[in-house]
């Protein structure tokens, strides 16, 4: 009674899709399932699980949803039809919302997380959420911070979760993943198994939804559904890349004349190409401020420096003298090699400068001729979510106040370096 309990190996019935596996195989400690409806994150949760609790036999795991009749409904449910289609025991204390697997005595917690406070607790050995993008990140990093159970032999925080938009799912775990974060973005129409049952499934739901609502819940893409896109051209795959400062060529500096947050880009251009290889993002700063910061980001630069600004710099003042004054006063110093401001009179049309930057984004050839650094994460935002007022063509710029500047101050180059070439829909032509 008293020795160590043998434990049988478990073969389970499953077939994972080729997406499932890749999750499955990440060694990452925190990892999560993306996919639309119908790719199978549920069963990949509830496996998971079910892995982790014979790895760390005896020892304490999480399933979290964000409701208690989400989690009953849906999530112990998957997990109590695997368990008993793969007869493995279990009992199940419904009064403490705990089971307890009959063979390795692990206990497997069932917590509603929408009240991150009460997950104070003992230490984990695993958790898992389902619906992560319904949850918050405050409940994220709780369970984070409950991974630190020193007997468990694979501590591992894990979710599954459908595409809400650009949130905080999105940047912690697809945008800008940290050290020990891995992902797995489930393909749309990969689930043969719910094909063959339902060879219509996915054309009911094109017939049920609107096209963006589809594209987010059944081909699972990120998405911003409170208004339509601004930047649609942008692709993070294809636009973003790793950029260095040329020192032979001139380096292409635009502003957006704002307090709070002050904003800017440094550019380069190479033929038709823009590369934005750095930005400038000051909160409550003065135009001097941001010449002090250009100055220490580049004290010295012979290719030269062209300006580029909101037509109304001439007349807007964050401090005595107007913003265009105070930019040319500073490049009196020298030590960046010709310095030439393409500032205009009048500001072109908001629609004619988007759609431009459409073009440069990604043209009707398939060129993309503006490529974003890495670096600059602000403006990559920018470009994602900036969007339109709900039912309108004009720019929300009231929902988000850090957003829209960047892309107002990297359009005004954009304009003035390409406006000769022909705005969209001349030269006979369909540039968008």
């Amino acid at each position: 009674m008293g020795g160590k309990r043998e434990l049988r190996s478990v073969k389970i019935a499953y077939q994972p899709l080729p997406s499932q596996r890749r999750f499955h195989n990440s060694t990452a400690r925190f990892k999560g399932f993306s996919g639309p409806i119908g790719s199978g994150k549920s069963q990949a949760l509830c496996q998971e699980a079910i892995r982790l609790a014979y790895v760390n036999a005896g020892r304490t795991g999480l399933i979290g949803a964000p409701t208690y009749p989400m989690l009953r409904a849906a999530t112990v449910a998957a997990l109590v039809e695997a368990l008993e289609k793969n007869e493995i025991p279990y009992k199940m204390n419904r009064a403490e919302n705990l089971m307890v697997l009959g063979e390795t005595r692990s206990k497997i917690l069932f917590r509603a997380v929408g009240d991150f406070e009460r997950l104070r607790g003992s230490n984990l050995a695993w958790f898992g959420l389902d619906e992560l993008t319904y949850t918050s990140e405050g409940a994220w990093l709780r369970l984070e911070g409950r991974l630190r159970d020193p007997k468990a032999k694979r501590l591992c925080g894990f979710a599954a979760w459908t595409p809400k938009g650009y949130d905080w799912v999105y940047e912690r775990f697809v945008a800008n993943p940290v050290a020990g974060y891995e992902t797995v973005i489930a393909r749309p129409f990969e689930n043969r198994f719910l094909l063959d049952q339902i060879p219509d499934y996915y054309e009911r739901l094109r017939n049920s939804y609107d096209e963006r609502f589809y594209r987010q819940e059944v081909l699972g893409d990120y998405l911003n559904l409170h208004a339509g896109k601004v930047y649609y051209a942008f692709d993070r795959n294809q636009n973003v890349e790793e950029l260095a400062v040329d020192g032979g060529k001139a380096i292409l500096w635009a502003l957006d004349f704002n307090v709070d947050p002050m904003c800017s880009v440094v550019a380069q251009r190479d033929g038709e190409e823009v590369r934005v290889i750095d930005e400038i993002v000051l909160s409550r700063a003065t135009t001097q401020e941001a010449c002090e910061e250009f100055a220490r980001r580049f004290p010295r630069h012979s290719g030269g420096v062209v300006v580029y600004a909101d037509a109304s710099g001439a007349n807007r003042q964050t401090t005595g003298k107007s913003d265009v004054e105070i930019l040319k006063q500073f490049f009196r110093g020298g030590g960046w090699g010709r310095v030439e401001f393409r500032i205009p009179t009048k500001n072109p049309p908001v629609r004619d400068r988007i759609a431009l930057m459409n073009a440069k984004l990604a043209a009707a050839s398939g060129n993309r001729t503006l490529k974003v650094s890495r670096r600059c994460k602000e403006l990559i935002k920018d470009l994602e979510q900036v969007s339109y007022k709900e039912g309108s063509q004009i720019v929300d710029k009231a929902r988000d106040p850090k957003r829209t500047h960047l892309t107002d101050a990297l359009g005004y180059l954009v304009w003035r370096e390409f406006e000769g070439k022909g705005r969209p829909m001349e030269q006979g032509r369909r540039l968008l």
